[in-house]
């Protein structure tokens, strides 16, 4: 099957992002629960006795894990197979999906249920598995609600962080025909008796991996609703979709990352449910799967590892950066346009896809560095961002107006007499076309700083002048 599902519809940036800040029930949304997480991850990371030597030590393991990443994949392999599981490797999107079609249709899979996993939204799964007429379910509520509205998840943690209450409400009476209240604990109880039977019937689970064990072969699931478990635990064949930098050394590593990961993403000392998953079920045991398939995927990871990019693959997925972005918190994760949002997905999605096609992206950023304070691996992703404008720059994807004045910036700041005469006059260009002390509209390129706030003119004396003229200022 060679179907293209890479390509998904979505705006530029800014058009997106523009129309994103007009929407009103979007802006109730993302206030009402980017301010919730955010508020707790300060709190929690606060409260947990040095944190900052925790997020040291997590990512000092993940550095560790990558500088050896084949080594600890194939340790990996080898242990899942001990355990009776089977083990796929993908290149590329179109591998995974091949490999878990093979396996359903070797299987007579009908009914497959998943749990809330990215990897399987940066592949496209769902619509592969559809197009093969395979029945698919998202039993995590947030992906179940995107699933009926067919949509795609604007956050990391929180899928459908984008829509109300009232519109949640409105969207499960029209999808299920039955009578809804935008009460938060009425909606879960329904959407539980909806999808509880799906468990039932269904063939095949697919997961993602939060966390994969090279010593054990175990899995990692982390969920705050119970629904991987029973994805992973009660259809009769389980397959779990990986990318290669979620493994890990040994199990001693994991508490690091469970302490961590919990407290970035919603601010709870640890998720309701962590599951860890050995292989299939033993002859001896009741539950669990009759098979269990790993699939390992590259998809661009390898090309990164060995690029001064390196350290976006250092990533847990827990949304922290999201919710402390000034950017995300007003536009959301539509506005980005791919399958990661939010400043990492800035980073991620021209990697992963391409950055001609997002070139928008690695400037969605105001490089405030908040990200990289509520990041528990200290991932720094202005550093990343400003990398990849580098790169737009040297493929010349930017406009040449742009390039233009920033080359002219560039020579002239290592020109001191040049830099005095640029500055001098450009100060009294602006004093000229200002309102009083205020200049209200600038021209050309960068008009868009005037477009919502005044710009401040410069004093007619500037710093360097006033300093020649003091005498006896002590330095």
């Amino acid at each position: 099957m060679t179907t293209d599902y890479k390509k998904q519809p979505h705006h530029e940036f800014l058009s997106a992002s523009q129309e994103a800040l007009g929407k009103a029930s979007l802006q109730i949304a993302l206030s009402r629960l980017t301010d919730t997480l955010a508020a707790g991850n300060r709190s929690a990371f606060s409260a947990l006795p040095d944190s900052d030597l925790l997020r040291e030590k997590a990512r000092s393991i993940k550095d560790h894990t990558l500088a050896s990443l084949d080594t600890y994949l194939e340790q990996l392999s080898d242990s899942v197979i001990s355990k009776g599981g089977q083990v796929h490797w993908a290149e590329d999107a179109q591998d995974v999906r091949n490999i878990i079609l093979d396996i359903a249709q070797k299987k007579q899979v009908q009914r497959i249920v998943k749990s809330k996993s990215m990897t399987t939204e940066e592949i496209h799964l769902n619509d592969a598995l559809e197009h093969a007429k395979l029945e698919v379910i998202e039993t995590d509520f947030g992906e179940y609600i995107l699933q009926l509205a067919k949509e795609r998840p604007s956050h990391l943690v929180a899928p459908a962080v984008h829509k109300t209450r009232e519109e949640i409400a409105d969207l499960l009476e029209s999808e299920l025909q039955i009578p809804v209240t935008p009460e938060p604990e009425a909606m879960a109880k329904l959407a539980r008796a909806q999808l509880r039977q799906q468990f039932q019937k269904a063939d095949m689970g697919i997961t993602g991996v939060n966390f994969a064990v090279a010593e054990t072969g175990t899995i990692v699931l982390v969920s705050n609703e119970g629904n991987a478990r029973l994805t992973a635990t009660i259809p009769r064949i389980h397959v779990a979709v990986m990318g290669i930098e979620k493994v890990i050394p040994a199990l001693k590593d994991l508490p690091v990352f469970i302490k961590l990961l919990a407290r970035a993403a919603t601010g709870q000392k640890i998720s309701v449910y962590t599951s860890l998953v050995t292989g299939p079920r033993r002859t001896e045991e009741h539950v669990g799967p009759q098979e269990f398939h790993l699939v390992i995927m590259d998809n661009g990871r390898t090309d990164i590892l060995g690029s001064p990019m390196r350290e976006s693959l250092f990533c847990i997925r827990c949304g922290a950066c999201l919710n402390a972005c000034p950017i995300y918190r007003n536009v959301g994760g539509h506005a980005y346009g791919g399958t990661y949002s939010g400043p990492i997905g800035a980073v991620l999605t021209p990697l992963y896809d391409n950055l001609e096609d997002h070139h928008h992206l690695p400037h969605a950023s105001s490089l405030c560095g908040s990200c990289q304070a509520a990041c528990p691996v200290k991932i720094a992703i202005p550093e990343l961002l400003v990398r990849l404008r580098a790169s737009l720059n040297r493929q010349k994807l930017t406009p040449f107006v742009e390039r233009l004045i920033y080359q002219t910036w560039a020579h002239t700041m290592v020109r001191p007499g040049l830099y005095r005469l640029a500055s001098s006059f450009a100060g009294w260009l602006m004093r000229l076309g200002a309102s009083g002390n205020w200049l209200t509209k600038m021209p050309g390129p960068i008009k868009g700083w005037t477009q919502t706030r005044d710009f401040r003119t410069p004093p007619k004396q500037s710093f360097r002048n006033w300093w020649k003229k003091q005498k006896n200022i002590p330095f």
